[in-house]
């Protein structure tokens, strides 16, 4: 089986970008897209309207991260939204699903969304014990894990601990694509960060000026999540054993392309 998961998709060049990517990866006999979309509206959160967008550009789960409940109009349509995984760790929050099970051409694979906490503000529970404890219930043999974290360590310490345990470990959050894809030990895929669909360049999907005004010289401007420009589109490709749930081979996809509004 192959997994495609792309990487954090960041506002209307993101969305932009990841139209024009996808149908260039046909001859890549994809069976499963995932994508991280928490920064889809405007670079914070998922509406309700720009979920529907990537579910009809070919995404088939989404998973989410700290901006999770950004667009407020998520807490009205979560539960219905087959497609998003938000984070297991949330605590005393109960709509939606931090983990699921999707049918592909018959096997089961399990996709599950995990927010890291070195250098995040969110209230969660430990992440290694949130999964540790989903585990001893979910028996796929196929399950892939978006950590959604800050720090590379916690990303590398979280893989080493389930290693052999999952699928794969799939870092996102930084925005930026690191060139550490690798099989653990055991046979877990692992990337530190996938990267980013959106503007290539600017400040993780900001636009470089407006980036500059407010790191340089303080000045309170809007963030423009939705500039348009030369746009990048990070992804990572899985080849996966259906009967051991192990993966064959981990390879990063990258493009570019001119998305204008």
């Amino acid at each position: 089986m192959r997994i495609l998961f792309i990487g954090d998709i960041f506002g209307a060049s993101g969305r932009g970008m990841l139209s024009y990517a996808l149908p260039k990866l046909k001859d890549r006999h994809i069976d499963f897209v995932i994508a991280n979309g928490e920064n889809v509206s405007g670079g914070r959160g998922l509406s309700k309207a720009h979920y529907k967008e990537l579910i009809a550009n070919g995404v088939q789960c989404i998973t989410m991260g700290n901006h999770w409940r950004d667009e407020r109009e998520i807490e009205r349509y979560i539960d219905a939204a087959s497609e998003i995984v938000r984070p297991l760790n949330l605590i005393g929050y109960h709509r939606g699903v931090g983990s699921k099970v999707f049918d592909v051409n018959g096997v089961p694979v399990r996709v599950t969304n995990v927010l890291g906490t070195a250098f995040m503000p969110e209230a969660v529970t430990v992440p290694f014990l949130a999964l540790n404890d989903l585990l001893g219930t979910a028996k796929e043999a196929i399950h892939v894990v978006d950590y959604h974290a800050e720090s590379s360590s916690e990303k590398h310490l979280f893989a080493y601990a389930f290693d052999g345990k999952v699928t794969a470990v799939l870092g996102t959050h930084t925005h930026v694509a690191t060139a550490d894809s690798r099989i653990l030990e055991k046979g877990t895929a692992y990337q530190t960060d996938v990267g980013m669909v959106g503007l290539r360049d600017g400040a993780i999907g900001i636009s470089k000026e407006t980036a500059l005004d407010r790191f340089v010289y303080g000045r309170n401007v809007s963030l423009d999540g939705d500039a348009f420009g030369l746009c990048q589109f990070c992804a990572t490709l899985l080849d996966i054993d259906e009967k051991t749930g192990r993966a064959r081979s981990i390879e990063r996809i990258y493009m570019e392309e001119d998305i204008h509004g």
